[in-house]
């Protein structure tokens, strides 16, 4: 039975993107971001796929788990740490590391005994006010993870908070804060984003503004994927290639006569005599309910546009000026064209909701060509 949606996932693309990173951050690790289910590409194959990664970084224990029952091997990270005992304890037994970013997580290592030590990752909160510790609690945070049984070893890494935009003192001032905990440290650390690696060249070199001893393992997430995390270029532009095309087909194809009203709401009208296609995917699936009319569909080597309210399992698509559609012929909702930053843009939203918000009934395949 054919699916009628499918995500098909490209390794070509992910192995480019990751050599994309390589390439803008020599000489670094990489620990490819891969959480919630691979922003939407499947956690296990994604593993699988980027296995020339140096480590994978997820944003739960569970995640982390799955990897290790699917025979996954290589460094792993949970990127939210553990907040039990029992967690923890998982962590040790199957060699996971953890991130550690609240007063809490120090004590249960320090209380916690484990059947191993487990590697820690100390954040500090250098101006992103999420997840971390305050950089002046950073001297007693480190002198504790020291003494304490439970810890093999410690990497400091800290988050960006808006290396998005060049343009923003708010990254210099983070970096600044981070260097003048390495003075003393002789270890990994951790810095670099995907916006960060792509356009911040401080964060992935040892130069006077980061003057750290150890590796400076770089986090690329979104880039991996195929999508910029950039304000200013896109994926295209940065050399990123999309890893994933979300596909489905033409179920109805029908003429519509000028000053018909479509779908709910009616809200669209058609200006003209027109032709009107019913594609079998909706927001159900992923497609954003938010797209607005004129965003552009992929119908062969052209593009119609969507028109109405984006149904539950259903979108209508203008195919007026595209000659000889038929029922049955593919549709691409984002991937090569659109892409999914064209199709985040028109729907108000960005490229992370839409990977991530691909729906459990959609089919994913591997593309072997």
């Amino acid at each position: 039975m054919t699916p009628a949606a499918v995500a098909v996932i490209r390794p070509a693309a992910l192995r480019n993107n990751l050599q994309t990173v390589r390439l803008a951050a020599p000489g670094c690790p990489v620990l490819a971001v891969i959480k919630a289910n691979a922003y939407g590409h499947g956690l296990i194959p994604v593993a699988r796929i980027l296995d020339s990664a140096d480590a994978f970084a997820v944003a739960r224990l569970e995640e982390a788990v799955q990897l290790r029952e699917a025979g996954i091997r290589k460094r792993l990270v949970v990127l939210g740490g553990c907040m039990t005992a029992e967690e923890l304890r998982t962590a040790a037994d199957l060699a996971i590391d953890v991130v550690v970013h609240a007063p809490e997580q120090l004590e249960l290592l320090e209380n916690c005994g484990t059947s191993t030590p487990v590697w820690c990752w100390l954040k500090l909160d250098t101006g992103m006010a999420r997840l971390g510790l305050p950089v002046s609690a950073a001297p007693a945070a480190i002198a504790r993870l020291r003494k304490c049984r439970s810890v093999s070893g410690t990497t400091l890494m800290t988050h960006l908070a808006c290396a998005d935009d060049r343009d923003d003192p708010a990254t210099s001032a983070q970096l600044a804060a981070f260097a003048r905990l390495l003075k003393d440290w002789n270890g990994d650390v951790s810095i670099a984003n995907s916006a960060a690696i792509l356009q911040w060249p401080d964060t992935v070199r040892n130069a006077g503004a980061l003057p750290y001893k150890g590796r400076n393992w770089v986090r690329p997430g979104i880039m991996l994927f195929g999508a910029s995390p950039l304000r200013s270029q896109s994926a295209a532009e940065l050399g990123l290639q999309p890893a994933m095309s979300f596909e489905t087909r033409l179920i109805s194809v029908k003429p519509v006569a000028r000053g018909q009203r479509v779908g709910y709401g009616g809200h669209w009208v058609a200006p003209r005599d027109s032709v009107l296609g019913i594609a079998a995917a909706g927001y159900a699936d992923g497609y954003p309910w938010h797209a607005r009319s004129g965003t552009p569909v992929g119908v062969g080597n052209a593009f119609g546009r969507l028109v109405g309210r984006v149904s539950m399992d259903m979108i209508s698509i203008d195919l007026t000026d595209v000659p000889g559609v038929a029922i049955g012929d593919r549709i691409v909702l984002w991937g090569d064209g659109p892409s999914v930053e064209e199709v985040a843009a028109a729907a108000g939203t960005i490229p992370w909701t839409l990977m991530t918000g691909i729906n459990r009934r959609v089919a994913v395949r591997l593309d072997v060509g």
